[in-house]
């Protein structure tokens, strides 16, 4: 096993990370509810503060770091973990969201896609050579019934969002190298 450093703690359930040319990482905290900035000398900074349960991100064509945004989980600790249960009481819709790295200003894009199919819990998010992307939607989980998800692209300027699979509950996506095959 290669040897490691722990570089911070007390996050809440971090994911998504995003390395930065500045060597800084910028990753979401689930239940928090927000993006953090982890600088090279360990330094903890908030970026953004969309709420509800910002999960994949990644940076666009245009610098601003898109988020998959689920709505949020109800929280429980098992073992010492913490882990996800189902949607959180205040939930409300699943939904993409860009975010300015530099002020922090929030902008919701998507939460329905065009023809008026709800997100219910965006997961992960790649861009393709085009400048769109490609999400997975996880679906969501509530004490009596669940939502579906599935695979849809989008377009950063907040004009097209469209589903390409609907019905399985898809957790993360990638391109091929040649960028003609989207994985889920």
């Amino acid at each position: 096993m290669h040897p490691h450093t722990i570089v911070a703690e007390g996050l809440q359930f971090p994911e998504g990370p995003i390395a930065m040319d500045d060597g800084s990482v910028i990753f979401v905290e689930i239940k928090a509810g927000k993006l953090t900035r982890l600088a090279p000398d360990g330094t903890l900074t908030s970026v953004a503060t969309p709420g509800g349960g910002p999960n994949g991100a990644a940076i666009g064509p245009d610098g601003a770091i898109y988020v998959c945004n689920n709505g949020g989980f109800d929280w429980y600790e098992q073992n010492g973990m913490l882990l996800p249960g189902n949607a959180a009481a205040d939930y409300t819709t699943g939904r993409i969201e860009r975010i300015d790295i530099a002020t922090g200003k929030v902008e919701r894009l998507y939460d329905k896609t065009d023809d008026g199919l709800g997100l219910s819990g965006p997961n992960d998010i790649v861009f393709d050579a085009h400048g769109g992307f490609w999400f997975t939607d996880l679906g969501k989980h509530f004490p009596h019934h669940e939502t579906k998800g599935g695979l849809f692209y989008g377009k950063p300027d907040g004009s097209s969002c469209v589903c390409a699979v609907y019905g399985p509950n898809l957790n993360g996506v990638g391109l091929s190298p040649d960028g003609s095959k989207v994985y889920a």
